[in-house]
């Protein structure tokens, strides 16, 4: 998806994001975000901050989403820290939603720890069946 790298009030680039997701780490979204001039970065924060942000601002610490808007579903703030440094990027809500759809139909929110025992159980079947 492309958002919007706000580097100040005036001026501002859109950016190509990776959005990811791994049914191994459930919990997590990857979202990489490829600024011009840079080496590719990937940030790695909770599934559930983000679905959280949506609607209202979440996130303590170096990750937080918040609506741009309390009335209208249609963009979020993603603010990203590290030390004193901070990116401040806009997305549209839709995309992020989309993508959070498709990581609930591969593994749904709250079953998160389930998903995982039968991964586990699963591998330990497979490598403990018999070859042939």
């Amino acid at each position: 998806m492309i958002m919007s790298f706000l580097v100040s009030e005036e001026l501002a680039f859109r950016i190509p994001v990776e959005l990811d997701f791994d049914s191994a780490d459930p919990y997590a979204v990857r979202l990489t975000f490829d600024l011009p001039g840079d080496a590719p970065v990937t940030w790695v924060f909770g599934r559930e901050l983000l679905l959280d942000g949506l609607s209202r601002p979440a996130g303590e610490g170096d990750v937080r989403v918040e609506p741009t808007s309390p009335e209208h579903l249609s963009d979020v703030y993603i603010s990203l820290q590290v030390g004193a440094e901070r990116a401040l990027f806009r997305a549209s809500a839709p995309p992020l939603i989309a993508f959070l759809d498709r990581t609930d139909r591969i593994v749904p929110l709250g079953k998160e720890e389930v998903c995982d025992t039968l991964e586990a159980a699963l591998d330990r079947i497979l490598t403990e069946a018999p070859a042939g």
